[in-house]
C-alpha cells in the first residue's frame, strides 16, 4: 500500500513551553503532503522533520488562534525564498482572507508561485478537496471562536492484479489496466476469463479525523464512525474538566468517549496544556476508556492503516 502518514510537527497549546511546539501536522498520502495548522515555529519542526517544503500543496486551518496559525506568512516567505513556483491553497474561515492577503502584501511582494485562498464554513460537514486519492471534509466542532476539524478520506483503490494469472494466460501489458478497471478477458479460442479469477480485492480505503480545538460534542462520534485513525484534542485531564468547559476544550477522558463511540481504529492524542510536564496522566486517563491510544509528541510518525 501507498504510505499514509501523519507527522507530528507540534502538539502543544496556547501557551508556549520548552518542550512543546503549537499544533501542525503533516498528513502524507500517496506521496501528496497536506498541512493542518500552522502555528509559531512550524517551518523550523519541518527542517527537523526532514519534510520537504515545496511538496506541500495545501494549508488546511482549523480556527483563527494564533497558536494554529501564526506561522504561517513566516512558512509562506520561506516558500518564495526557496524559490517555489507551484500554487500554495489555503482553507480558513472568510474572515482570515483579508488578514492574509494583507500579510502578503506586507511581507511577500513578488513571490513566483500564487497563493490561493479558499474559505470555508465550519458550521457544517462538506468536501472543501478532492483530487484523485483524496477527499477533504470540514468536521463541525464548538470553540470560541469558528472551528472545524478535517476529514481525510482515501479513496477507493483499484483490485490487485494477480501476476500468476497473467503469467498463465499470457495476457499483454496492454490489458492491464482495463482489467484493474473490471473489465473481463477473452482468449483468442473465445474463452471468457472472468475479472474474478485475474484479481484480488482492493485494499480497503483508509481516513484520518483531525479535530481541532473543541469541547466535547456527544454526538460528533457520529461524523467520525469508523476512521482509521482519530487525532482529538485532549488538553486537560478530568480534574481540569471546569477549566475544559469554561475555555471549550476537551479532556483526555472525553476525546477518548469520542473515539470508543466512533469505533475508531487508533486515537491520538494531542493539544496538552502547559500545566503538565509529563502527559502519562493524559495518556492513562483515555486509556481507560479506549486502549489503543497515544500521544502524540514532535517528529513523531504515526501510519494510518
Amino acid at each position: 500500500m501507498e504510505p499514509f502518514r501523519i507527522h507530528i510537527l507540534g502538539c502543544g497549546s496556547a501557551l508556549p513551553t520548552a518542550k512543546h511546539n503549537p499544533t501542525s501536522q503533516i498528513v502524507e498520502l500517496r506521496e501528496k503532503l497536506f498541512m493542518i495548522d500552522c502555528g509559531e515555529g512550524t517551518q523550523m519542526q519541518l527542517r527537523r522533520s526532514h519534510v520537504g517544503f515545496n511538496r506541500i500543496g495545501a494549508v488546511f486551518i482549523s480556527h483563527l488562534h494564533g497558536d494554529h496559525c501564526f506561522g504561517l506568512i513566516g512558512m509562506v516567505s520561506t516558500f518564495g525564498m526557496l524559490g517555489r513556483t507551484a500554487p500554495l491553497h489555503i482553507y480558513a474561515t472568510p474572515e482570515f482572507g483579508p488578514m492574509l492577503q494583507s500579510q502578503l502584501d506586507m511581507f511577500c511582494n513578488g513571490l513566483d508561485y500564487d497563493v490561493l485562498f479558499h474559505p470555508i464554513d465550519t458550521t457544517r460537514q462538506a468536501v472543501i478537496y478532492d483530487d484523485r486519492s483524496l477527499t477533504v471534509e470540514t468536521i463541525p466542532l464548538e470553540h470560541r471562536v469558528p472551528c472545524c476539524g478535517f476529514l481525510f478520506r482515501e479513496k477507493p483503490l483499484l483490485p490487485h492484479i494477480r501476476r500468476d494469472m497473467i503469467d498463465f494466460y499470457r495476457i499483454p501489458l496492454s490489458q492491464i489496466n482495463n482489467i484493474k478497471a473490471g473489465a473481463d478477458y477473452t482468449l483468442a479460442d473465445g474463452t471468457m476469463v472472468p475479472n474474478s479469477r485475474l484479481t484480488t480485492p482492493p485494499d480497503a480505503p483508509r481516513s484520518y479525523a483531525f479535530c481541532s480545538d473543541t469541547r466535547y460534542m456527544p454526538r460528533l462520534h457520529r461524523l467520525l464512525r469508523g476512521v482509521n485513525v482519530l487525532y482529538h484534542e485532549s488538553t486537560y485531564d478530568t480534574s481540569h474538566a471546569d477549566r475544559a468547559q469554561l475555555y471549550h476544550h476537551s479532556t483526555a477522558a472525553q476525546a477518548a468517549t469520542v473515539a470508543r463511540d466512533a469505533e475508531v481504529g487508533t486515537l491520538l492524542l494531542g493539544h496538552y496544556s502547559a500545566r503538565y510536564e509529563c502527559e502519562e496522566v493524559l495518556l492513562n486517563e483515555a486509556r481507560a476508556i479506549f486502549p489503543n491510544t497515544f500521544l502524540t509528541e514532535e517528529n513523531r510518525v504515526f501510519s494510518v492503516e
